[in-house]
């Protein structure tokens, strides 16, 4: 079975205008709302690629029903940690003639200790665990030490970790031991301490971090593609040129790639290449609608891999 684990999920509202006027009324012309979070994309895409999991994470109040409402309907299944503050709900606003979104985040609820310790409960005690998949931000007053002891435990049920964080969560994660991890260039930039910019400048600072034993290191640059560092390999993904709607959601569809081609057995060279053909699909997609199918399966056949 392959888990998510989103500690910080949001409710994602999604408005689309013509463009905003100061000090007048802006009509809205459509909105939709989305289950949002780093974790709960990679199930959504997982899914849409016909791949079952399990969505874990905090969820509370109102907004966290409507959370997991959204999901079943989806047909995604779940087994939250209910807690007793309201989920967030994050705005994301789309200038139509601007060709740009605006995305206002809440902060999110705190944690109180019997609510973390119920979530750990799950972990201890989860069934099969292939793949553990742990995403996005820390809720108000967790430690990042937090992802440290999710991931060491995620480990010893023999799972094959994943952890895409940034900040303190990454620089202590990794302390966990994640067998994969995936930084963007910015997120991998602020986790070494420097300004990263071509492909030895991030090699170089991936085999860094491998040698801190992470097995593989995937750094996604955007309409560049993703580098791929293992120990045997170092590839680039690069997609074709596609017309961008929407960046959001787009790196946690490239890890939901990524697994789907570790679930299949596939060679790493292919698992690149979904987890680059899922990213790219999803910037097709208006608001923070995310990648299907025929989307990712078409554009695969256009991802180039080639050796650095």
């Amino acid at each position: 079975m392959i888990y998510t684990v989103t500690l910080n999920p949001a409710l994602d509202r999604t408005i689309w205008v013509e463009r905003i006027k100061d000090d007048d009324p802006n009509r809205i012309k459509k909105e939709k709302k989305y289950a949002g979070g780093k974790g709960i994309d990679v199930s959504r895409v997982l899914y849409h690629l016909g791949i079952p999991n399990r969505a874990l994470g905090f969820l509370g109040g109102y907004t966290g029903m409507e959370i997991e409402g959204i999901l079943l309907q989806e047909g995604i299944y779940t087994d939250f940690t209910t807690i007793v503050n309201e989920t967030r709900t994050n705005i994301v606003l789309d200038i139509e003639s601007e060709r740009r979104q605006v995305i206002l985040s809440a902060k999110g609820p705190e944690i109180e200790p019997v609510e973390l310790t119920n979530l750990f409960k799950k972990l201890e005690n989860l069934n099969s665990a292939e793949y553990v998949v742990f995403s996005g931000s820390l809720p108000p007053g967790l430690s990042p030490t937090i992802y440290e002891r999710a991931v060491e435990v995620a480990n010893s049920k023999g799972a094959t970790t994943i952890l895409d964080t940034d900040g303190d969560n990454l620089k202590k994660g990794i302390n966990g031991k994640p067998k994969i991890i995936k930084p963007n260039i910015h997120e991998l930039s602020r986790l070494v301490g420097k300004k990263l910019s071509g492909a030895n400048e991030i090699i170089e600072s991936a085999e860094d971090i491998r040698r801190q034993g992470i097995e593989i290191v995937l750094v996604s640059m955007g309409a560049k593609g993703i580098l791929l560092v293992s120990d045997n390999e170092r590839l680039h993904g690069v997609p074709p040129e596609v017309d961008v709607k929407n960046t959001i959601g787009a790196g946690d569809s490239s890890v939901a790639g990524f697994v789907f081609g570790l679930k299949k057995n596939l060679p790493l060279k292919d698992c690149l290449k979904y987890a680059v053909a899922a990213g790219t699909a999803t910037t097709l997609q208006p608001g923070t609608a995310l990648a299907n199918k025929d989307e990712i399966n078409s554009i695969f056949e256009k991802v180039k891999v080639f050796p650095v």
